[in-house]
């Protein structure tokens, strides 16, 4: 397999990589959609702290990659989402 050294920018940082030439794609795809999470998070939120902002960016993937979506329109999303919100809010308090 060929590879190749690759930089990646995820909340403003640099992280250089090296990876298998087809994963590139892939990598820079899950790059971005961490880093739209973390400018949809800042538009909607007062939070400015990175860390708990990945945190939260974290959260939300991981929970979508077990299977729940927004188009769910399951009890469990819906509460995880008042309760990730009411989390965000205490930290903006501490702002």
């Amino acid at each position: 397999m060929d590879k190749r050294a690759l930089k990646i920018i995820i909340a403003g940082r640099t992280y250089p990589l090296t990876i298998n030439k087809e994963e590139e794609v892939v990598i820079r795809n899950a790059a971005d959609r961490i880093n739209s999470n973390i400018q949809k998070l800042q538009g909607s939120y007062a939070v400015k702290d990175m860390q708990d902002l990945l945190a939260m960016t974290s959260l939300q993937i991981a929970v979508q990659q077990n299977g729940v979506t927004p188009t769910d329109a399951s009890p469990d999303f819906t509460t995880f989402n008042n309760d990730l919100r009411k989390i965000i809010e205490k930290i903006d308090k501490k702002d």
